[in-house]
């Protein structure tokens, strides 16, 4: 957030503006993309002199690049600029893409766990005969019983900690075993 207040009207916009433009193109060469940036504009007279108020609401996938460009707009606007603590929150696609990716490694561990024991038997494991998705489940972060329970109390560790989601999934599966003298029996 970052505001003026001066006597002439062009003076308390251009103020603004010039900060505006310094913070989107601190943006840009960080690589975050125009649609990722939206700016509101407030503009109003306060007794004998015109306001000029904005915010920059910016959404991040990197909390690396994150803490870069509130840094370096700290670093160089000083308190002219106020920068509020990051709101974190997982896209409907973040959380799809989190899914999938939890079932395959679930499929993969159940893969090589039925390898394992093919191996101890002297057999090797064949092509998968059925895979089935048994259940999945997703939860957030916690927060502890002696923690204070307003967000803005927080430290930032605690409020990664809280927006972190996890998944897991249950799979059930059933390979062809590949015996001696190429048998085939099922495994379950």
């Amino acid at each position: 957030r970052l505001g003026s207040r001066k006597e002439a009207a062009g003076a308390a916009r251009s103020s603004v503006a010039r900060r505006l433009e310094y913070i989107a193109q601190s943006a840009r060469q960080r690589g975050i993309l125009e649609e990722n940036m939206t700016v509101t504009e407030d503009f109003s007279r306060v007794e004998n002199t015109y306001q000029m108020e904005a915010e920059v609401c910016i959404v991040f996938s990197d909390f690396g690049k994150m803490q870069n460009v509130c840094n370096l707009l700290i670093e160089k606007l000083g308190t002219s600029v106020t920068i509020s603590p990051p709101h974190f929150y997982h896209t409907p696609e973040a959380v799809d893409n989190l899914r999938r990716q939890v079932c395959v490694a679930a499929v993969g561990n159940t893969r090589r766990k039925a390898q394992e024991v093919c191996h101890l038997f002297g057999q090797s494991l064949g092509k998968p005969l059925l895979i089935r998705e048994e259940e999945t489940k997703e939860w957030g972060g916690h927060i502890d019983s002696h923690l204070p329970h307003s967000p803005d109390s927080l430290t930032l560790q605690e409020r990664i900690q809280n927006a972190t989601a996890h998944a897991s999934c249950r799979v059930f599966a059933v390979f062809e075993i590949k015996g001696k003298g190429n048998r085939r029996t099922k495994l379950l």
